[in-house]
């Protein structure tokens, strides 16, 4: 599926910084993952999806039980990572989250990656974000289309 970028998401992800818990170990920066529950090596494209966690759980109230962070999933017979699923009130996959380093261009390529992602998730609503640029739309399966929203849907939307 080819996409036009358009309607960013206007969000100040750096205002959660705040939020962030660090901790020097050997030396290097670490932050605290609120879902994995355990400190992470503080890489840009780590504090990328340090900063949206905080913000799907401070600004949108996503429960934290809800979403998860860097599972594997099989795509024609390769192993992935996706950065961030969020599955509504009933289990189901609701928001796929890609999270890029802030210096990386968020364009095609960014959205070919989460859409292969999303082939077998089947998410209705697909994000990308290098912390600084955020594109969030919504995926119709069934007729294979796409519209960018201007908002990130909230943890009322889930159902």
């Amino acid at each position: 599926m080819f996409f036009i970028l358009q309607n960013m998401v206007d969000i100040d992800l750096l205002s959660f910084g705040n939020a962030l818990k660090y901790k020097k170990i050997a030396g290097n920066s670490h932050l605290w993952d609120p879902i994995r529950k355990r400190f992470v090596l503080n890489a840009p494209e780590e504090l990328v999806r340090q900063l949206m966690i905080r913000y799907l759980i401070d600004a949108l109230h996503y429960p934290q039980k809800l979403i998860q962070v860097e599972k594997q999933l099989v795509i024609n017979d390769l192993i992935r990572r996706f950065d961030i699923l969020v599955y509504d009130r009933n289990m189901q996959p609701f928001l796929l989250v890609e999270c890029k380093a802030p210096k990386i261009e968020i364009g095609q390529a960014a959205f070919d990656q989460i859409a292969r992602y999303n082939i077998g998730l089947k998410v209705p609503y697909m994000l990308v974000t290098n912390g600084r640029i955020h594109y969030c739309c919504s995926i119709n399966h069934e007729d294979k289309s796409y519209a960018f929203l201007e908002e990130i849907p909230n943890s009322e939307v889930v159902g």
